[in-house]
Parts: C-alpha cells; sequence; structure tokens
C-alpha cells in the first residue's frame, strides 16, 4: 500500500476493509479495518503535528509513510499510520476493527464479548496484545502487518466528524472520520443503524 505520495484522506479511505495482522509470542490475532480517522498536519488544529510541534512522544508522526505511531490517550494505547513524507506530520488512527482470528484470546484480553471486543481505537489494541514499543518501527517489518491481498471492499462509506476532539474550531466538525456503513464493530455505532457485518462488505 502506497503510504507517501497519496493523500492522507485517500489513505483513510482505503484502509477500510484491509485485514490487520498482529503476531505476539503465543498467538495470531487478524481482523478488518472498519474505521478510520484522518489528521492532516500542521493546520490540523486535532492533529498532534499542530503548527510543526515536536517533542520526543509525537517524533514518530514525522517519520516516513508506513511508519508505525502509537501513543497512550487515558490509558489506552492508539495505532496511527503514518501517511507522508519524512518531516510532514500526517497520519491515519485505525479506531475499529472486525475481529477474525484468536477471537477468544481477545476476549480474555478484553473481558468483553461481542461488538464490545474491538469497537474503538484502545479497545482493538488491546484484544490484540499491541505493545507501546511499536511505536516507530514499521508496518510489515515486524509483529504488526497489513494484508493487502486478503482485504474486503465496503459496500458503502460514511464520513463524519471526529470523535472526541472538542473545542478544536471547525477541526472538530471536519469530515475526517471514516467508517464501513452499518458494520456493528464502529464506535459509538446506535443499535438502529448495525446492520450484520457480513452484508457491509461486497461480496
Amino acid at each position: 500500500m502506497d503510504f507517501v505520495s497519496r493523500d492522507t484522506i485517500t489513505i483513510a479511505k482505503d484502509l477500510l476493509g484491509i485485514r490487520i495482522v498482529f503476531k505476539d509470542e503465543l498467538q495470531t490475532f487478524t481482523g478488518y479495518i472498519v474505521e478510520t480517522e484522518a489528521y492532516v498536519g500542521e493546520q490540523d488544529q486535532a492533529a498532534h503535528g499542530y503548527k510543526g510541534k515536536r517533542t520526543p512522544k509525537v517524533e514518530s508522526l514525522y517519520k516516513s509513510g508506513g511508519t508505525i505511531y502509537a501513543h497512550v490517550m487515558h490509558t489506552h494505547l492508539l495505532i496511527n499510520f503514518v501517511t507522508k513524507t519524512e518531516g510532514v506530520p500526517e497520519g491515519v488512527l485505525i479506531r475499529a476493527v472486525e475481529p477474525e482470528e484468536g477471537i477468544e484470546v481477545m476476549q480474555l484480553n478484553r473481558g468483553k464479548k461481542g461488538f464490545e471486543l474491538t469497537n474503538g481505537p484502545g479497545k482493538w489494541t488491546k484484544a490484540f496484545n499491541i505493545p507501546r514499543h511499536l511505536d516507530g518501527s514499521r508496518l510489515n517489518e515486524g509483529r504488526l502487518l497489513i494484508d493487502t491481498k486478503h482485504r474486503k471492499y465496503p459496500l458503502a462509506i460514511e464520513e463524519s466528524g471526529r470523535i472526541g476532539i472538542p473545542n478544536k474550531g471547525e477541526w472538530t466538525l471536519k469530515p475526517l472520520r471514516f467508517t464501513v456503513k452499518g458494520n456493528p464493530y464502529v464506535s459509538r455505532m446506535r443499535k438502529s443503524e448495525m446492520t450484520n457485518p457480513d452484508f457491509t462488505w461486497r461480496t
């Protein structure tokens, strides 16, 4: 997947349906990305690279596209994929995943079952047992992989404002969150809008 020459919003949409794979010492976890958020760099008031801010914690965001930027928010580990050339702090947050392999162990890791298992950015990383030290490493060069060959394609993609980002002016409302329409593993999905996950993908 091209993480450098395309714009971040295009990548955020294209990641929907990509199969994400994490291999820890004992187990392989897999699932399909159903929700992403784009963060578009120095002008984006909600982005960690806003105004070119650089601290040791966000340094991975300034690496070249395909780097993993892992950060902790409210004790939850969040995973982003960097999407630009080195020095340009843009990326895509992976917000939710439809689980596939390793579900029984995911349930132990989370203490939850059903759609709650992986329907949020800190939930799926805990379910997959992803460690923070992946920060700064590169996709597909270690234990965290994306499989673009065995992917799915959303039947429809919805665009909406990002979640949990108040007080950022127009950047609070910009439609930079992308979801697989009706997929019940999307975070904060209303029950009335949920569809059987199988029916949210193209056949």
